[in-house]
Parts: structure tokens; C-alpha cells; sequence
């Protein structure tokens, strides 16, 4: 049976890539090889996970090897998924519960997007890459009418998502950092959940937990 598109599968169909997007190389280069080797994998550009009518957007790095890249949904399937997945249920921001398959968890408020829509050799795009993948984050936010706070998980996250809210270069990058884009929208920077920031404990739960209980106040400011 064939795979789906990427916009059979998001909340926001028209600002998806094809699945046979040829914008990227290198990306490419490594997607086709991996649909050789795996070919029950998704291998294709991982649509938006969520929420069409959320308030809140979270924007990733890129889709991990066996996490996104297989299964075809943000965050599931590796290390980081459990950290982050787990982290939404606490907010009240998912339901349902964790697993390495998609379709076991729903969010209620939320979308999760990539800077890169996929997979890059050593989890590493190129900024060039990051850039060329822009115009579709571009199009997912325009999309996202009801989005009034940003969550941006990495340095690489927070440029996209600066760059396209108008914040780049003013607004730097740091655990915890917040701009204000000129329509309103706030841009809320974390660490990224990686294995390698939370088993070094430079990001930890409780970090990780505070910053969504500061993107709920932002939601509802007193």
C-alpha cells in the first residue's frame, strides 16, 4: 500500500512539502538511500502534528533517523519523543499517552512543526538547508490564524522561527529567552530536548516543565 502524503496527515494540508520534495540535495541524497534500506519507514518530509485552531507552535530541529523520519510524526519514536511528549501531558497540552508508533496521543492547543521537514545526515542541516526549508514554515505559521505564542527548541528552531516572525537578528538566542514580534505573536526559546542536553542535564524536566507553564501565562496573561 502506498504511504500518505505529508498533507493527508496535517492539520494545515496546504503548507505541507510534497513528499518527493527535491529542494534539498544532500536531503535528498540521504532520503532515497534510506528508502532502499527501510523501505516500511515513512523516508519523506514529516508533516505538522496537532492542533489546526492551536494557540501554541512548537518548532523542532529536523526529524530524527528513527524517530520522525520513521514513523512520519514530530518527536515519535526516539529518545527526545518521551521527554517531550511526556512534558505536554503534564501541561494538559496532550492526551492519550506516549508511544514509539503514531496515533496514540492527540494535542488540544498545540502544533508541532520542524525548522527542517527532513532528515538531515548527522542530525545537522546545513544553514543553507535550513533556509531553503523556511518558506514552509513561513506558510504553517500564516496558516496557524489562532498561534500567539512560539516555542522554539534549539538554537537552530529559534532562528527559523525568528527570521519569520521578524525578531532575526534582534532577538537572541538562550534557554528562556522571550520576544515580542510586532503583531504580537511571542517567541519563547528553550533548550532542545536531545539526548545530549538532558543526559548532560543542561536541560531538565523541571526546566523543560517551567517553560510551558511560562507559554500558559503568555496564553492568558494577568
Amino acid at each position: 500500500m502506498p504511504f500518505a502524503s505529508p498533507a493527508e496527515l496535517s492539520p494545515i494540508p496546504k503548507a505541507e512539502a510534497p513528499r518527493d520534495c527535491p529542494l534539498c540535495p544532500r536531503l535528498v541524497r540521504l532520503r532515497e538511500e534510506l528508502r532502499i534500506e527501510h523501505p516500511d519507514w515513512w523516508n519523506a518530509p514529516v508533516p505538522a502534528f496537532g492542533d489546526a485552531d492551536a494557540w501554541l507552535a512548537i518548532i523542532g530541529l529536523a526529524p530524527g533517523r528513527k524517530g520522525a523520519n520513521r514513523t512520519g510524526q514530530p518527536f515519535t519514536g526516539d529518545f527526545s519523543g518521551e521527554f517531550f511528549f511526556t512534558t505536554l501531558l503534564k501541561a494538559g497540552l496532550a492526551s492519550g499517552r506516549y508511544s514509539d508508533q503514531p496515533g496514540t496521543l492527540h494535542l488540544g492547543g498545540a502544533v508541532v512543526l520542524n525548522a527542517v521537514k527532513c532528515l538531515p545526515p548527522a542530525n545537522k542541516p546545513t544553514p543553507e538547508e535550513a533556509a531553503t526549508c523556511g518558506h514552509y514554515l513561513e506558510a504553517a505559521l500564516a496558516s496557524l490564524r489562532n498561534v500567539r505564542v512560539v516555542v522554539a527548541l534549539g538554537q537552530i528552531a529559534h532562528v527559523a522561527a525568528a527570521r519569520t516572525m521578524g525578531l532575526w537578528p534582534k532577538a537572541k538566542f538562550s534557554h528562556g529567552a522571550e520576544a515580542v514580534a510586532a503583531d504580537g505573536r511571542v517567541l519563547l526559546s528553550s533548550y532542545h530536548c536531545s539526548r545530549q542536553n538532558t543526559n548532560t542535564g543542561r536541560l531538565s524536566r523541571a526546566m523543560f516543565e517551567k517553560l510551558f507553564e511560562r507559554a500558559l501565562e503568555l496564553k492568558c496573561p494577568q
